[in-house]
């Protein structure tokens, strides 16, 4: 039988990362206060997606907040995160020297008005780049599902949808099969991270804690899902 096309490839052509570890760091680092672990790790995303993107990765999925989060994190916390999504991350993401097309997967009704008009400003600005990113914000795994049954239902008037017909309702770009996914922090579990879209990827877990990640923690990454794939 011939291998699969992510079978050859000497990358993974779609990398899901969870981004953990953010207030760890901070406190390793000497930070009392935990929003400065946060606002590093927002940023330290520009730096992962570079070294994706020099490799020629052009597609990536990175877990930034989770339903859950919103919900059971102290409201000051929360308040903090929104923040950080309405400037931060819209502002690196949108800069003309990236090629990162901006997609949301999540709950928006739990973010506030600003991060709402941020993230839809980014994907409007966005729109006609070539590589895709798809952000998990506000984001519940199981919900993920039900929502692109429901999207795939509607658009076939009822009709029982397919495998494929479901997968192509998801949000996120072209490619939605996540071939690797890179957990940092040491932690082993998935936080439901993508169920249906990372159901044949290799997971690899790193000790690096999410802001001190770096590109050697990458390659390592990359020469694991190499040797799983051989």
């Amino acid at each position: 039988m011939r291998p699969s096309t992510s079978e050859t490839r000497a990358h993974p052509r779609h990398v899901g990362i969870v981004m953990d570890g953010n207030r760890r760091w901070a406190r390793a680092a000497g930070h009392l206060d935990p929003r400065v672990g946060h606002r590093v790790g927002a940023e330290h995303l520009e730096r992962f997606l570079g070294w994706c993107a020099g490799l020629g990765i052009e597609h990536v999925t990175a877990y930034v907040l989770s339903a859950d989060n919103i919900r059971k994190r102290p409201e000051a916390e929360v308040a903090n995160l929104l923040d950080l999504l309405a400037t931060t991350i819209p502002r690196v993401l949108t800069r003309p020297d990236q090629p990162w097309r901006v997609h949301v997967s999540g709950d928006r009704s739990l973010l506030d008005e600003r991060a709402r008009r941020a993230l839809a400003e980014a994907e409007r600005a966005t729109a006609d780049r070539a590589s895709h990113l798809t952000l998990a914000i506000a984001y519940d795994g199981r919900q993920d599902i039900v929502e692109g049954i429901r999207r795939s239902v509607a658009l076939l008037d009822g009709r029982a949808p397919t495998v494929e017909e479901i997968t192509a309702a998801l949000p996120g770009g072209p490619v939605k099969e996540i071939d690797l996914v890179i957990r940092t922090s040491g932690e082993q579990r998935l936080s439901g991270f993508f169920p249906w879209q990372s159901v044949g990827a290799e997971i690899y877990s790193s000790e690096r804690f999410w802001p001190a990640f770096s590109e050697a923690d990458l390659a390592a990454a990359l020469a694991f899902y190499a040797d799983r794939r051989r």
